[in-house]
């Protein structure tokens, strides 16, 4: 039977409103880097996650376990302080990723992406790291539309840590929230984008 993550784990990815959840340990494929994200660079970087990915999800295909490829992820920061309406975008700092089933263990990765350097061949690919990571409480929404305008939610969801005394605290050590792309920003419009924000909570 084939696992979809969009069925079996509606709880961590699709909240109504502004949800608590205890998000378990997950296994992740990471690649680290800074600047506007809007460049040839961001866009290479993904590709070589993909690959990574879907050359992992064929291996296991033909061992018998099946499953649809996890939504990219990325936790920011900036290195200026600049913040939503004041973005700096060439000052950002990120680490995005893509999680895999638990069965993927450090050495399937390793025969993965010596595979995928020869098949499929990407300046990225030697800078993936395989990466153990449990958040813990978090606080999460959904935002609808351009990332310029995720000010909105982050504000709501800021007000509820204020109303419920709770404070957050950074992800992945040193970055300030986590978003997960329910859409693939790549092909779909702006304002139709969904984009689940996430707060680690202390």
């Amino acid at each position: 039977m084939k696992t979809v993550w969009r069925q079996a784990e509606k709880n961590l990815y699709f909240p109504k409103g502004i949800q608590l959840v205890d998000v378990p340990p997950m296994v992740f494929l990471t690649l680290v880097g800074t600047g506007d994200p809007n460049t040839p660079t961001f866009a290479t970087q993904i590709q070589a996650l993909y690959a990574l990915s879907y050359a992992i999800r064929m291996s296991l295909k033909q061992a018998g376990t099946e499953y649809t490829v996890y939504p990219l992820e990325g936790v920011w920061t900036t290195l200026d302080g600049s913040r939503d309406d004041h973005l700096n975008k060439a000052a950002l700092s990120y680490q995005i990723m893509i999680r895999q089933p638990e069965a993927v263990t450090e050495a399937y990765f390793q025969a993965a992406l010596a595979r995928t350097l020869i098949k499929k061949p990407n300046p990225y690919l030697d800078q993936v790291r395989y990466v153990h990571y449990t958040e813990g409480q978090a606080l999460q929404a959904i935002h609808v539309g351009s990332f310029d305008t995720e000010g909105e939610t982050f504000a709501k969801l800021q007000a509820w840590l204020d109303a419920h005394d709770r404070t957050k605290r950074t992800t992945m050590d040193d970055y300030q929230h986590r978003e997960i792309y329910l859409s693939d920003f790549r092909r779909v419009a702006p304002e139709k984008r969904r984009t689940l924000l996430r707060y680690r909570l202390a």
